[in-house]
């Protein structure tokens, strides 16, 4: 028989912590066929491997391309770095099941305008990616923030149980449709009201359901032990899984704790499923609000809706500019996005290294100035932290990218090489690949990405998106009615 594609003595980092070996891989219809020595059998296509690593697609388990992946289904800068999957809907932050009366609140501004929020049910998203076809497979999570946002209209208050019942029944029925989780961000202005009894029937939801909870907790700068204690509490109650959100010990105040976070997620991991993601960058990327203004802190502003002009400079030099100081230039700015130069590269890669993290872009698309992490997350994570620093060996950064995250948002035989697996490949040349992706010039493909293919099509090659072959991967269901009565 002749299989489709045919990759020839490649270098196989199969995912699953595994040492690199060199085998033949063989693709049919959407699956990997055989690995081994493959010598004499036929293909529609064969490629050889001269030197290069092939890789499960990587899985980008923090975006929010919940309406890039509709709008721009090419997904050119995440399919560049090799990404065959990308997990929407977190921080609290989903396109669905919205429906919202006037101008989006913070920070669901960060998917777009009021005319992004067009599907009222998870279903209207559903039909929406798949008549889209985007690059890559998305999957995706039901942001808490969103939920609150269709039924209240001001967000300065927990909650009322009439309002917490009908976001309820929203959840069970994205839920239903193939939505696989929670995503929560109490940080955020919008969402910081909201005391544990409101979050803890959403999360019992999730669990009954065997999905997951995300979490951008409540406090990542002093208060980040609390919040941890927080979202282990939820989710254990509740018997959900738990992913903390691009984990990270913010302010300088708060720099060098990383061995205390993670002793606490150690301990946690030992009690009940959870695990973190993280990007590797030192800054983060949001929208500008007040509370995180310090005044020494380095600013970046990449958009303001008042202001569009004083875009691409500092806070500091516009409230320098506008003869103010930093929190009256942050509140004439609003609603704004902004680069905080808020981590400790040593706090970084101490995260980035542990075995219980996994790697998130957290990547902005509809940002016009967007943090570099949006095109470069993952080949820094290859090139920079890997190949360059040796921070981890190649197996468990490939890990950290494909088989963690597959099994953590339980991916079905996806983030694997292996017979049986979903062929979602990536090809890399570990002497080319760079992260040349920059804070001033942020919209660069990386080099030494070779070929992605997804669901068994090339889909990148030559460094242009070749095929759209990506599905929307719905929770998969439990054998039993999960919900009492």
């Amino acid at each position: 028989m002749a299989y489709d594609l045919l990759l020839r003595a490649v270098t196989v980092v199969d995912g699953s912590g595994a040492g690199p070996y060199i085998a033949d891989v063989a693709v049919g219809g959407d699956r990997i066929r055989a690995i081994g020595n493959l010598a004499g059998q036929a293909a529609q296509r064969v490629i050889h491997g001269n030197g290069r690593y092939l890789m499960p697609g990587f899985i980008d388990v923090h975006t929010h391309d919940d309406t890039n992946v509709i709008d721009n289904p090419q997904m050119l800068a995440k399919i560049s770095q090799g990404v065959t999957t990308v997990i929407v809907g977190n921080c609290g932050i989903s396109a669905s099941p919205v429906s919202l009366p006037g101008i989006p609140p913070d920070p669901l501004n960060l998917l777009g305008t009021q005319e992004a929020f067009v599907y009222p049910t998870f279903q209207h998203y559903v039909d929406a990616v798949e008549r889209a076809c985007p690059s890559v497979n998305v999957a995706a999570l039901i942001g808490h923030t969103a939920l609150r946002a269709n039924v209240m209209t001001q967000f300065d208050r927990p909650a009322a149980a009439e309002e917490l019942v009908q976001m309820c029944t929203a959840l069970q029925g994205a839920l239903e449709a193939g939505a696989i989780g929670l995503s929560s961000g109490l940080a955020y202005t919008n969402a910081k009201q909201a005391p544990v009894s409101e979050l803890q029937p959403l999360v019992d939801i999730v669990g009954a359901y065997g999905s997951l909870y995300t979490t951008h907790m409540r406090n990542e700068h002093d208060g980040v032990l609390e919040s941890l204690a927080e979202s282990f509490s939820t989710a254990r109650l509740a018997g959900a899984d738990l992913v903390i959100s691009h984990l990270k010990c913010a302010g300088a105040g708060n720099w060098g704790r990383a061995p205390l976070v993670l002793a606490a997620l150690e301990k946690a991991a030992g009690e009940q499923a959870c695990n973190c993601d993280c990007y590797p960058y030192a800054c983060s990327s949001t929208t500008l609000d007040a509370w995180r203004v310090d005044g020494t802190m380095e600013i970046y502003i990449t958009w303001s809706d008042p202001y569009p002009q004083m875009a691409r400079q500092t806070l500091k030099e516009i409230a320098a500019q506008w003869g103010v100081d930093q929190w009256q230039a942050t509140e004439r700015l609003r609603p704004a996005g902004a680069i905080y130069s808020m981590m400790s590269e040593d706090d970084v890669r101490t995260i980035l290294a542990h075995p219980l993290s996994m790697i998130g872009s957290d990547g902005l698309p509809a940002d016009p100035n967007p943090h570099p992490r949006l095109w470069g997350t993952f080949p820094r994570v290859l090139a920079h932290y890997c190949r360059d620093l040796q921070l981890f060996t190649l197996a468990e950064a490939v890990r950290k990218m494909t088989g963690m995250p597959a099994a953590r948002f339980r991916l079905q035989d996806r983030g694997v090489v292996r017979v049986g697996a979903f062929a979602d490949l990536t090809l890399v040349d570990m002497t080319r690949i760079e992260d040349v992706a920059t804070y001033s010039d942020p919209c660069r493909q990386a080099p030494g990405i070779d070929l992605v293919v997804v669901n068994g099509a090339v889909s990148y090659e030559n460094g242009q998106v070749s095929g759209r072959q990506g599905r929307l991967l719905k929770r998969q269901p439990v054998a039993s009615n999960p919900l009492p009565g």
